[in-house]
């Protein structure tokens, strides 16, 4: 059996590497709808595409401010 969608890539490393990539999707899903707004057409999913344009904007500028916390924390050193 095929599968339509993938799975999830793996997340191992920092908090601040998966922010980093979270951040990356979040433009590359805004430059897909960006595209598809550019083809022209006009009808009522072209209000649902802009509500998405608009969410991933809102969720990149969110996860852009979460990177710049997590890289201003002070770095504790581990105690053993």
């Amino acid at each position: 059996m095929l599968k339509i969608v993938p799975d999830p890539p793996l997340h191992s490393g920092s908090l601040e590497h998966i922010l980093v990539q979270a951040t990356e999707y979040a433009t590359c899903a805004a430059a897909v709808v960006q595209q598809a707004m550019s083809l022209g057409f006009r009808s009522p999913a072209s209000v649902l595409m802009l509500t998405s344009l608009h969410e991933l904007e809102t969720l990149k500028a969110l996860l852009e401010s979460a990177v710049t916390h997590v890289q201003m924390r002070p770095k504790h050193p581990i105690c053993h």
